[in-house]
């Protein structure tokens, strides 16, 4: 489990989403006109269920190594978890009058990213197994 270079991918992304709840996305001035406002994975329900979803995603589908094709999917269902997130901090965003992305709103990207590259770590053992079963 832990020599297989996808614990550390999936590691880092559920790190990563509990981060989210913590740092900042978004720096600026609301629509109320309250300066400095900092926009967290916290801001409402909906960004918080999904930040924790991910995060618990990720750490769940490292111990499900013994099933490879429900490790993938559990993959798939992240990235498309957290793109979801993603366009929710959007959607936030756009009302604001005027600010900056905080540096803190790459760790969301970078979780899409560890997702994609713990799936092709799960492919690659997926075909590993395959050719050793066939020599047998």
């Amino acid at each position: 489990m832990l020599q297989r270079i996808q614990t550390i991918w999936l590691l880092l992304a559920g790190l990563f989403a509990f981060a989210g709840l913590k740092f900042p996305y978004y720096v600026g001035t609301n629509k109320d006109l309250i300066p400095s406002y900092e926009v967290l994975g916290t801001e409402n329900i909906g960004t918080m269920a999904l930040s924790i979803a991910v995060g618990i995603i990720a750490i769940v589908t490292i111990f499900l190594y013994k099933n490879r094709g429900l490790q993938l999917r559990m993959c798939i269902l992240g990235m498309a978890l957290q793109a979801g997130l993603i366009g929710l901090y959007y959607y936030i965003v756009k009302d604001f009058a005027e600010g900056t992305y905080a540096l803190t709103a790459l760790l969301q990207g970078c979780i899409v990213f560890f997702f994609f590259l713990a799936a092709r770590g799960i492919s690659r053992d997926n075909k590993i197994i395959k050719e050793s079963n066939r020599l047998r």
